[in-house]
């Protein structure tokens, strides 16, 4: 240790810290620099840190000097030692991935590639064995790929992986069937992977195809950016491909090579630093160490809960905030810990209850509830008038309607649960949830979408298990006892030695700490709203109860009488009957009209033909047709290029304040050097448009048309037909 030793990484806790190396011998110190390497701090394979000892005491401000950093409230040694680098040492492993941690992993990569483990090939398969195994734990522990937050990370770790696994010339998703490897490593201390391979092989294979689609797209916009570069792909278009098609930049770099373009490095990293700017921005200071309010991680007098059972209590003020601070009396605004308390804590996905505190002198609201670091429920209040002081004795009253709305919302989404697990599989898992008295919302693993009459069976089953009046029981349990109940619990919580078990009839029996209804049938009736995907391997459910549930079905009632009214019928019995046949009949419509268009193209086409003007061995159209969109101007034009293999069919519309430019070439004349690409792009240029294509068809568009005349007179010059 020496006094330079100093750990932080950015913003929050660090402090000095003891680093320990291990010497590997002068096989590691081919130049033989011996102790020069370690105290000179070079980069070298000799000495190796193997362990660290960090004495957080400090919250860090990069901005400011070392000096004044401030102290923790809550100082504490943090050590790590890398198992993995010890048993490299231990197995005389070249790094930590060469010891059979690793190596069964690479072995099996090994499979599906063309190149072995050796050379410079030796880093991707690393990436890939680290990788997969961070997923694989990851999605066993609840968390799931998602465009945002932790499942953000989880998704570029995998996509990560996957890129290496291209410069091993790997076809095809392969991160899945490493799983089962990952497990023979890890099962004897891991057993619970067991359980969970189908769900996680599935997982990763649906995000690896997600991703393979997604560089496809991004190969395709690379390769229209080349087709429109004067020389170089500009920065923010190579960051457009990296952040959101995932396109490794190496990658953009070899392809524009292959063309004999260039990439703008220099905008691409400024792109990537106002990325990570705004990535800092944007990070949750509340989650962040650094914010710790010292008075409130002090607090550890006792509070209890008592809202399981009442809705109303006296209670003593033993706790006093404003904005993290402790003070003597609030005036205005301000949190309170009372030593009995009705209010339930926003948790578990349960909003928090709001309601009133009152005595004969003061009375405020409670508008929101959390809990405390030492788990007390911290009440968030607006004074109405009066002053609050410790120790003042008051009345506790929630909102009792808006509770109840609550605990039917919460009850209903575990029938939901056993109703989803009933009919789409025993896989379900949840994946988070909101109960708020507006609606419930519930998240879960599944791997396409849950199809209308599967939806409607889940419903019907939920409300039978309404009607059925299933007595529920809320008890507390040792965990293990919990567990071998049978009670479902969640992957990423963790639960302390006494759980809560909710039990609803033989139906559902969940590890639970929400308030919920004594019988199921105090729900009412349950309408499912909406089921959609927020993310790969992860749907959701919206579902309403009681009285909101019926004006769902009310307002669906109402449609269906308007749907009726509409189609002049006396009521909405025969409403999809007849909605079925206009359907039939629209599309039959449709399919004429189609039949006639063709037929109007094929006339304009013959009409267009017997304008052509032949210049060398070209036969050179050029028309307006103000009012015709892209599709019907590329069918004139593919027309006639199929009949003339010498024709060059340039076509201009005027659309809505917008101008077309629709180019076609026949074999003949692509081969003689023309480029319908071209000629589209610099028409939409002259007008400060855009577009392109390939040779023999392409389309441009602009919104500049008082130049479309200039565009058409600069191609006719271009084509060499006379002025």
């Amino acid at each position: 240790k020496t006094k330079e030793n100093f750990w932080e990484i950015g913003e929050g806790p660090g402090g000095p810290d003891s680093e320990i190396f291990y010497d590997r011998g002068p096989a590691y110190d081919p130049d033989g620099f011996g102790e020069r390497l370690f105290f000179e701090e070079m980069d070298n394979d000799r000495y190796i840190e193997v362990w660290n000892v960090v004495f957080s005491q400090y919250d860090c401000k990069p901005e400011l000097p070392r000096s004044e950093y401030k102290e923790l409230p809550q100082k504490n040694i943090d050590t790590g030692m890398g198992l993995e680098r010890l048993v490299s040492l231990i197995q005389g492993g070249e790094t930590n991935f060469d010891t059979d941690l690793f190596l069964p992993i690479i072995h099996a990569t090994e499979r599906f590639s063309k190149h072995p483990y050796e050379g410079e090939y030796k880093m991707a398969y690393r990436v890939i064995a680290d990788h997969v195994r961070t997923v694989t734990f990851a999605l066993a522990d609840g968390a799931l790929f998602a465009n945002e937050g932790r499942g953000y990370v989880l998704r570029r770790v995998l996509r990560r992986a996957v890129r290496f696994g291209r410069k091993l010339e790997i076809e095809g998703a392969f991160m899945y069937q490493l799983v089962p490897v990952v497990y023979e490593i890890m099962k004897e201390f891991y057993p619970y992977l067991g359980d969970q391979l189908d769900m996680i092989s599935k997982l990763i294979k649906a995000e690896e195809e997600r991703f393979s689609m997604t560089l496809a797209d991004g190969e395709k916009l690379l390769h229209e950016l080349i087709s429109k570069s004067d020389g170089m792909i500009d920065g923010a278009s190579a960051f457009k491909l990296y952040d959101t098609y995932g396109f490794p930049f190496e990658l953009t770099l070899e392809i524009a090579q292959e063309h004999g373009l260039t990439v703008d490095q220099e905008g691409f990293g400024k792109e990537m630093e106002q990325q990570r700017e705004r990535a800092r921005k944007a990070r949750d200071n509340a989650q962040s160490m650094s914010s710790q309010s010292a008075d409130l991680m002090n607090f550890n007098v006792e509070s209890n809960f008592l809202g399981y059972e009442q809705n109303s209590c006296e209670a003593v003020v033993i706790g006093l905030f404003q904005d993290g601070k402790a003070v003597e009396e609030l005036h205005n605004y301000g949190d309170v810990i009372f030593d009995h308390s009705v209010f339930y804590a926003e948790s578990g996905g349960q909003i928090a209850d709001s309601g009133t505190i009152e005595n004969n002198d003061t009375k405020a609201i409670v508008d929101n509830v959390i809990k405390a670091p030492h788990k007390q429920h911290l009440h968030h209040v607006q004074l109405q008038y009066g002053v609050l002081h410790l120790k003042d004795r008051l009345t506790l009253r929630i909102d009792s309607k808006k509770r109840r709305i609550i605990t039917a919302n919460h009850s209903c989404t575990h029938l939901l649960q056993s109703a989803l697990k009933q009919v789409v599989g025993n896989h379900v898992a949840q994946a988070g949830s909101f109960v708020s008295e507006e609606y419930l919302r519930f998240d879960f693993t599944h791997f396409e979408k849950v199809n209308e009459p599967q939806l409607r069976e889940i419903e019907h089953i939920i409300n039978q298990y309404i009607a059925a009046k299933y007595p529920v029981t809320k008890e507390l349990m040792a965990i293990e006892e919990a567990k071998q109940s049978g009670a479902t619990a969640l992957f990423d919580e963790k639960y302390g030695d006494i759980v809560r078990v909710v039990t609803m009839g033989d139906v559902s029996k969940e590890f639970c700490g929400g308030t919920h209804v004594n019988n199921t049938g105090e729900i009412g009736v349950c309408k499912l709203i909406a089921e959609e995907s927020i993310g790969s391997g992860i749907r959701r459910i919206t579902a309403k109860t009681g009285y909101e549930a019926y004006e769902e079905f009310a307002k669906q009632e109402q449609s269906l009488k308007h749907i009726g009214a509409s189609l002049k019928l006396n009521g909405i019995q025969q409403a999809a009957d007849k909605v079925d046949q206009l359907i039939q009949e629209s599309e039959q419509l449709k399919k004429e009209l189609a039949s006639l268009q063709n037929k109007m193209y094929v006339l304009k086409a013959k009409e267009l033909m017997e304008e052509v003007q032949n210049v060398e061995d070209k036969q050179i159209i050029i028309a307006r047709l103000d009012g015709a969109d892209a599709n019907a101007l590329k069918d004139i034009a593919n027309t006639i290029k199929s009949q003339k293999e010498t024709a060059v069919v340039f076509l201009t519309s005027l659309l809505q304040d917008k101008v077309i430019f629709v180019a076609g070439a026949g074999t003949a004349a692509v081969k003689a050097g023309i480029r319908c690409g071209d000629l589209v792009k610099e028409a939409a240029q002259i007008c400060d448009g855009k577009g392109g294509g390939r040779p023999d068809l392409a389309q441009s568009g602009a919104k500049n048309i008082a130049k479309s005349e200039d565009a058409i007179q600069f191609i006719k010059n271009k084509l060499g037909l006379a002025l």
